[in-house]
């Protein structure tokens, strides 16, 4: 039996001769390079408007830089080994501000909602720009990193997993329509080797998924049910499954993990959060789209922060916030850009739709595999 315990965080490939095996072996684009520039941003502006349109959501300000002592930055996961990059800024002060660049805007933009004057049903979305210096670079990992990542304002009644799904279901929407205006716009990739995202979405917990395929690790377990379906929202990932693990280790102090939300067979689960996940056809691999969650109380926060080991943090000005009722009950997610594009436009390789820096082992790769990165 593969380890679980190793699986449960990163993106289940750690060498370049296995990207290297994952990679199509007969790729070419249909979409030429200008094309494809043009394509990005027309899934861009579709999807913008379109999430602002179903969730009452307008575009504003994100930070690319935060304070440490804020609080503010996401940490990614539960045991903080992911850490920002983090820097010295003011020149000419006896105390220079300490920063760090945002590893995504997952505790601001709950924050923010209260700072841009949102009611309740109204929301934010923004163009948030990334650096995540922690991960293992490959086709669909990269240090720098775009995210829609948006957050609304709910009431005490919505925590529940309806209303979850029912957000969910409103950006299932938003993405399917994207695909079917750029196959329009762009017919090249009308290709029946990579046919359309399905209609309906299937949501499962992750016990569920669990209790089907319970010798597999995370990751492989992802990629049985998503053949099974084509694109899911797996529920409750964070909490602590019947096999001693949680389906991956989300981090503490954002979205709600602990909450019972379904009760099936006698057994009750855990959890006001998930991810949307999709079989990619060009990869032929599982194809994360989305994180997003109901977000913690006062009392959600300090548990999951106490099973994290990281009630220190608990005095932040962020974690003050909440535990004092200071900003608004939200639900929120981040939606990758880059990886929304790479999959719409049919691309084997984030690097065909994003500029960032890529090893020279992951260059050489691609060059083999006739994949054009941007430089």
């Amino acid at each position: 039996m593969l380890d679980k315990k190793l699986d449960l965080a990163g993106p289940g490939i750690s060498t370049y001769e296995k990207v290297d095996e994952i990679l199509p072996l007969d790729y070419e684009s249909l979409l030429g390079k200008k094309r494809t520039q043009k394509a990005i941003y027309d899934v861009k502006e579709y999807i913008e408007k379109g999430l602002a349109r179903e969730l009452n959501l307008m575009l504003v300000q994100v930070p690319l830089i935060v304070e440490v002592s804020s609080g503010m930055n996401d940490m990614l996961d539960r045991d903080g080994s992911r850490t920002p990059v983090e820097f010295h800024c003011g020149l000419g002060i006896d105390e220079p501000v300490h920063a760090s660049i945002v590893q995504a805007a997952t505790k601001w933009k709950r924050w923010a909602l209260q700072q841009f004057e949102c009611d309740v049903g109204e929301g934010i979305n923004t163009d948030m720009r990334a650096v995540r210096k922690d991960y293992f670079l490959d086709h669909d990992h990269s240090s720098y990193v775009d995210q829609w990542d948006w957050e609304q304002v709910i009431t005490a009644e919505d925590r529940n997993l309806a209303y979850l799904t029912q957000v969910v279901k409103k950006i299932w929407k938003v993405i399917t329509g994207a695909e079917k205006m750029v196959m329009e716009k762009y017919p090249e990739l009308q290709d029946p080797r990579f046919p359309p995202l399905p209609a309906e979405l299937h949501f499962i917990h992750a016990e569920e998924i669990l209790a089907k395929y319970p010798d597999l690790p995370r990751k492989d377990r992802e990629t049985e049910i998503i053949k099974e379906y084509g694109a899911v929202f797996i529920y409750g990932i964070g909490w602590v499954l019947e096999d001693g693990y949680p389906h991956e280790m989300r981090a503490a102090d954002y979205d709600d993990w602990v909450t019972p939300s379904i009760e099936k067979d006698g057994k009750l689960m855990h959890g006001l959060n998930g991810d949307i996940l999709v079989y990619n056809h060009v990869t032929k691999r599982r194809h994360e789209l989305t994180s997003m969650g109901i977000r913690v109380t006062p009392e959600t926060l300090e548990e999951q922060m106490k099973i994290a080991g990281r009630e220190d943090e608990l005095s932040q000005p962020y974690h003050q916030m909440i535990l004092n009722d200071e900003i608004p009950l939200s639900i929120g997610g981040g939606i990758g850009q880059s990886r929304t594009q790479m999959l719409l436009l049919r691309k084997a390789h984030l690097g065909e739709v994003s500029t960032t820096v890529w090893p020279k082992q992951l260059h050489e790769v691609c060059e083999k595999h006739n994949i054009f990165v941007l430089k």
